[in-house]
């Protein structure tokens, strides 16, 4: 429970300083946010597995390169909640400790990305001209590309592994960020506060880093939340098809491409990651629409 206090400090129509309006206006998305139940249903799936993946360590019954080759394609029991995989090993285990893997590449590429994207599209929206057409005809060119595809080549140049897969997909996924934050900069930057900024001498680097950038983040955050799913099933596809994680690696995508041969036999080897993909994916897009109605002023 949040304490009255605070609830009053936060939502007082009089801040008493820089510090208590912004507290007061994150306070208000929590509350709208919160009114919003699948978007709270997709924050509880999200934190849960996080939660989940994290205490891997203490929660899973067994290793995950444990192999038990006289239990092996063992069906959903008390023993082994979720059954085993061709070698014998935990499904469950796996699950867990591969949500590590997967859930982590996905972080991994955010970090990378959002920036990116964020300053290609802010200097090219401010300063216009040549600059602005040189930025983004290299973002049309990547935008070309199908994201998979482009994704693949980048990891048969590299080599396959977690990390060039993150790097690959990375390098695939900014385009769209950056013509977002250019949108957003064209539009901020014909506003008088930008003027009068200009007036007191401020660099245009400065503009762009204390008054363009922070007005750009909230639709970035929203677009990077929407774009969450096809990250994941990005991820999962580069280890399905061997580009990714590598065996015996715990990763979503490479133990559905390990289980491919028994999908129909022994559907639980491949159904449990998948539904965890399935279900990390749904959740942010509730998220990510639950946060779209929140922080967009269009919507609003």
């Amino acid at each position: 429970m949040i304490p009255a206090s605070f609830h009053s400090w936060a939502l007082d129509e009089t801040p008493a300083s820089r510090s208590q309006a912004a507290w007061g206006r994150r306070y208000r998305i929590w509350l709208n946010l919160k009114s919003n139940p699948l978007a709270m249903m997709g924050l509880f799936i999200i934190v849960a597995f996080i939660i989940l993946s994290l205490l891997a360590p203490l929660l899973a019954p067994y290793d995950p390169g444990y192999q038990e080759l006289s239990n092996r394609l063992a069906r959903p029991s008390a023993e082994h909640w979720f059954g085993t995989d061709e070698l014998g090993r935990d499904v469950l285990s796996r699950m867990l400790y591969g949500g590590r893997v997967t859930l982590g590449m996905v972080i991994a590429v955010v970090v990378l990305v959002a920036p990116i994207g964020l300053a290609v599209g802010c200097v090219a929206g401010y300063f216009g001209g040549i600059v602005d057409s040189a930025l983004m005809r290299v973002t049309d060119v990547f935008l070309a590309f199908p994201r998979l595809i482009l994704a693949l080549a980048f990891v048969a140049a590299l080599k396959p592994g977690v990390e060039s897969a993150v790097l690959a997909i990375a390098l695939t996924a900014w385009p769209p960020y950056a013509r977002l934050a250019r949108a957003e900069t064209m539009t901020i930057r014909r506003s008088d506060f930008i003027a009068a900024s200009r007036l007191t001498g401020a660099s245009p680097w400065r503009i762009i880093a204390r008054h363009i950038a922070p007005l750009c983040v909230p639709s970035l955050i929203v677009r990077t939340t929407l774009d969450m799913s096809s990250i994941i099933i990005t991820a999962a596809s580069l280890g399905f098809l061997g580009m990714g994680a590598q065996p015996p690696s715990p990763e979503w995508g490479a133990m559905i491409a390990t289980a491919k041969r028994f999908i129909f036999e022994q559907w639980w080897v491949a159904t449990i990651p998948g539904i965890a993909i399935f279900l990390v994916s749904l959740a942010f897009n509730f998220l990510g629409d639950g946060l779209r109605d929140v922080l967009d002023p269009k919507q609003n």
